[in-house]
């Protein structure tokens, strides 16, 4: 782990090196957030990656989220996201479980246009089944919220595992 102070110190670049792949796939959020450099606490960070993807236009939070992959595919994941759904069990799910996953992803995507996210980190595959299958009929609106929200969690749970309080 590295101090708060340490991120502070790196050079633009070696920020972006530590921080880019923090929000998936979307170095940009740790580029906005670089500029509000230094950063008071840990919790500052996160604060400053959350304004990031606030401030970005709409267009941009929908490629963000379109960033993600989909929960419990067998397609090439970064290493933060493979540690994740095993961590949850989405590396051993039974053949019908996995149907179902896969059911919920295509229904997800085809409603919403880019795929259901949930920080799955201390979740079980249950706790995600159950989301999913609650978040699926959500308000288009509400849903692209609720899944900002979570990017936000992931982005949050990824930094406090790189960064001492």
């Amino acid at each position: 782990m590295i101090s708060i102070a340490d991120v502070n110190a790196m050079s633009p670049r070696a920020f972006i090196e530590a921080f880019g792949d923090v929000a998936e796939h979307s170095p940009w959020v740790a580029r906005e957030a670089d500029a509000s450099r230094p950063f008071a606490s840990r919790e500052a960070l996160v604060r400053h990656f959350e304004t990031a993807i606030r401030a970005a236009n709409r267009d941009a939070r929908l490629a963000l989220l379109r960033a993600h992959p989909d929960l419990a595919t067998r397609a090439k994941l970064t290493d933060d996201s493979t540690k994740e759904q095993a961590g949850a069990g989405l590396n051993t799910l039974t053949a019908e479980e996995f149907a179902r996953f896969t059911d919920l992803n295509t229904r997800y995507k085809q409603r919403f246009g880019f795929p259901f996210i949930f920080a799955v980190k201390g979740a079980t595959k249950h706790m995600i089944l159950d989301s999913f299958t609650a978040r699926v009929g959500n308000d288009a609106e509400v849903e692209f919220e609720t899944a900002l929200q979570q990017v936000c969690r992931i982005f949050r749970f990824r930094i406090e595992d790189r960064v001492s309080p």
